[in-house]
């Protein structure tokens, strides 16, 4: 064995560990943000909206006034009443996060943090050695790609945390399926470090297999916002009826933003990263073209692509009609992001094609 041979596995060797070190750093910040959620279900500050709604019951009728004297004039104020303020959106407050205003939970809560940093530096560590130990871009199989899709989702998530955005709650989702995908990363998807085929000895790999992977986490992150206010809204629905949820669901819906706020959140990331993706597509066009001779060949790589753009292009245009607005549209985003799914795992693991160099 060559000594470039050696110092290459020896690299690929050291990937394999911060990989698995990075795991190992996860779960421990998976329990932090699970005693996060735990001690902020003590608090007793995420009840607002059960008092809201307690107050409109009480008030069936027309709600009582208050009079006040000013000047000899009497004055007649009547109270707030919370209503919808849009189709699929209501006056209701944020909640106060997973921590519930707990001080404890608080503690817990930064501590996941400061260990998701941890983990997505190893895991970066982990993915930066295995492009070095095989001297290209860690973007050549499903192994990589997995490896690298994490990394990236969290780091976006870091992103939004360094950008002051409301987004903790997203800590214990995110951190789950992480883990999910880094356990069938190297499991089921691990495939020893090897030079690409032919076809991916370009410029184009660089550009056009980042953007996708980085679109890609991206809408992970808007989905979990998506299948949040899903639920908050029928929380909020129930409670707006007369309905008496669940102690289990009271204690954790109440705690996330309002449905608003998740509906204005998960629209405003499948908003920002859909014209990248549409750069996507046109750079793997590009490339199909230097590397295949034809632009567009309907290959299923790239018929799932459209489709996938498609759906998010059908989800962005609903999401600004006012009648399909909410929950419709919501089901939408759903949808496009279990195309951007098929398309990342299905094609390449059961589908034949151009792009079934996965290493699977």
């Amino acid at each position: 064995m060559t000594l470039a041979a050696a110092t290459n596995e020896h690299l690929a060797n050291i990937s394999n560990v911060l990989i698995y070190s990075s795991m190992a750093v996860y779960t421990l910040a998976f329990f932090a943000y699970i005693a996060e959620w735990l001690f902020g279900s003590r608090s007793k500050v995420a009840r607002t909206a059960a008092a809201l709604t307690a107050e409109q019951q009480a008030t069936k009728a027309a709600p009582a006034v208050t009079v006040t004297k000013a000047g000899g004039t009497t004055v007649l104020e009547r109270p707030k009443v919370t209503v919808r303020s849009a189709a699929g959106a209501r006056d209701v407050p944020d909640g106060p996060g997973a921590h519930g205003g707990d001080a404890q939970g608080d503690l817990y809560g930064r501590i996941a943090i400061s260990l998701t940093v941890l983990a997505f530096l190893v895991e970066f560590g982990g993915v930066l050695t295995r492009a070095l130990s095989v001297q290209r871009a860690p973007w050549g199989n499903m192994y990589e790609f997995n490896i690298t899709f994490s990394t990236v989702a969290v780091g976006v998530y870091l992103g939004l945390l360094a950008l002051k955005k409301n987004v903790r709650w997203l800590g214990l989702f995110l951190i789950t399926t992480v883990l999910l995908d880094l356990g069938l990363a190297v499991t089921v998807l691990y495939t020893a470090s090897d030079q690409l085929v032919p076809a991916l000895h370009s410029y184009w790999l660089y550009i056009h297999v980042s953007t996708a992977i980085f679109c890609g986490a991206t809408f992970y992150v808007g989905a979990v916002g998506t299948i949040m206010y899903l639920f908050k809204d029928s929380y909020e629905s129930k409670l707006a009826s007369g309905g008496k949820p669940g102690t289990f669901a009271r204690s954790v819906l109440e705690r996330l933003p309002s449905s608003a706020s998740l509906d204005k959140f998960s629209y405003r990331i499948n908003a920002a990263v859909f014209p990248l993706w549409t750069f996507t597509i046109i750079a793997g066009a590009i490339w199909a073209g230097d590397a295949w001779g034809r632009y567009w060949g309907w290959d299923p790589k790239e018929t799932w692509s459209f489709i996938t753009w498609v759906a998010y292009a059908c989800y962005l245009h609903a999401r600004a009609t006012a009648g399909w607005k909410g929950r419709k549209a919501a089901y939408l985003a759903l949808i496009a992001f279990a195309c951007w799914l098929f398309n990342y795992y299905g094609v390449n693991l059961f589908v034949t094609g151009k792009h079934s160099y996965a290493g699977v």
